[in-house]
């Protein structure tokens, strides 16, 4: 059931997941069709989530999007009232202004390699903020010596949010390990499923990455609807791996999934292990904060495998 409405106000818009958005050519989206999904959402009581280009919108956009309720997503440049603020890694690192806030969900988008020899400047990262969201942009070019060195990185940021407990009464939340802690159930992407996106040429795409990766693969309009081939295949009761699995955190993208695997519902073997791998790293963690007194009727089995194509019955 749908329950948000992403809407890329321009071309340029910031990406806050795996995509990358390399569009430099600016294309706002036409007031009436920023009208017409903002109609769609309330016909459809759909929380709206509105993604931000890094300039500042005339003012009568500014007006139209203040007329519902909404969360907006902007880069780091233009980070006053926004709900999600995207950085790049460098970007991160090199602000210093940030300060730490209860409303505002902070996004990384960082390459394998960026993590791997700046894990040190995420952590320090991390102590500044409420919560914060890695978003790994190549997890689809992990290697086996690559699986062995993010184990260890899992590690370093496992042991940082206890140490940030001393400093602070509330512990920094960090998507990778302590979201598993507090899910009972699956809490993927869902595009799709519980989210549809609408794109500055006034179409639905099934998220951000679809359009930017193909304009003609739209999936309906505001008019005449949403309409996606095979919809089912994206809930999770068609994905008969995943249902079954206890990751609950991962994202089970369904762009990298058709990407890597060519099917919406089967994640790629990169996937699978990088989120068991984080799983497991949640359950140390766990443990530490047992010690301490959190979290103390919430246990993670352990298991021996990390991709469930490989487990025995």
């Amino acid at each position: 059931m749908l329950q948000y409405l992403i809407i890329l106000l321009d071309d340029t818009s910031v990406s806050f997941c795996h995509y990358r958005n390399t569009n430099s050519n600016r294309r706002l989206i036409a007031l009436d069709g920023l009208k017409a999904g903002i109609l769609f959402a309330m016909k459809h009581n759909l929380m709206v989530q509105f993604v931000y280009p890094d300039y500042e919108l005339p003012e009568s956009y500014a007006t139209v999007i203040e007329s519902i309720d909404h969360h907006k997503i902007k880069p780091f440049s233009l980070k006053e009232d926004a709900s999600v603020v995207v950085y790049d890694y460098r970007e991160a690192v090199s602000d210093q202004t940030l300060n730490r806030n209860e409303k505002t969900t902070l996004v990384l988008r960082i390459t394998k390699d960026e993590l791997f020899s700046g894990y040190e400047e995420v952590i320090h990262f991390l102590k500044r903020s409420n919560r914060l969201s890695l978003v790994i942009t190549d997890t689809d070019t992990f290697r086996k010596e690559d699986f062995d060195t993010y184990k260890k990185v899992l590690s370093h940021l496992e042991s940082a949010i206890p140490e940030a407990l001393k400093e602070n009464d509330d512990m920094p939340q960090l998507n990778i390990l302590s979201d598993r802690i507090q899910l009972e159930k699956m809490n993927n992407c869902n595009a799709g499923v519980e989210n549809i996106t609408l794109a500055p040429n006034g179409k639905f795409y099934v998220c951000p990455a679809f359009y930017i990766e193909d304009e003609n693969d739209s999936a309906g309009n505001p008019a005449e609807g949403i309409t996606i081939s095979n919809r089912q295949l994206y809930t999770l009761a068609y994905a008969p791996v995943c249902r079954k699995c206890d990751a609950y955190h991962c994202k089970r993208c369904i762009w990298l999934n058709k990407k890597t695997t060519l099917e919406v519902n089967t994640p790629s073997h990169e996937q699978c292990v990088t989120a068991h791998l984080e799983r497991n790293a949640s359950r140390n963690l766990l443990n530490e904060l047992h010690a301490k007194g959190f979290f103390p009727n919430k246990e993670i089995r352990e298991i021996t495998c990390l991709d469930p194509f490989e487990w025995k019955e």
